[in-house]
C-alpha cells in the first residue's frame, strides 16, 4: 500500500513494534518535513514527499542541489531519517527515490 501526501493518516504495519498496526499522522509528518526543509533550502536543495509504504518507510525525492550532492545519503540517514523517526510515531525508515 502506498499513500499520498494528501491523506491525513494511514494505518501501516510497523516492523519496529513486532508487526502491530500503527497510524502515521500525515499532518505531523508534513509539519516535521517543513521543519527540516529550511536547512536543505539554505544549501540550494529541497525534498518532496512521495508517500509512505506499508512498513512505515517514508519515500522522499531529494531535488535541487541535494539530488547530486555526494553527502545526500548522510543527510538522509543522519539528519532527515533520525528526525522523522524521533518525531513521527510509526516511521521506521526513510528512502530517497
Amino acid at each position: 500500500m502506498r499513500i499520498s501526501p494528501t491523506e491525513t493518516a494511514v494505518t501501516v504495519k510497523s516492523t519496529a513494534r513486532d508487526g502491530e498496526s500503527v497510524e502515521i499522522d500525515q499532518s505531523l509528518l508534513a509539519s516535521t518535513l517543513e521543519y527540516i526543509r529550511p536547512a536543505l533550502q539554505y544549501d540550494g536543495g529541497d525534498l518532496i514527499l512521495e508517500g509512505v509504504d506499508e512498513d512505515g518507510t517514508v519515500n522522499l525525492n531529494l531535488v535541487g542541489a541535494c539530488s547530486g550532492c555526494p553527502m545526500s545519503m548522510m543527510t538522509l540517514t543522519a539528519g532527515i531519517e533520525r528526525i522523522l523517526i524521533d518525531r513521527v510515531p510509526g516511521v521506521t525508515a526513510v528512502k530517497a527515490l
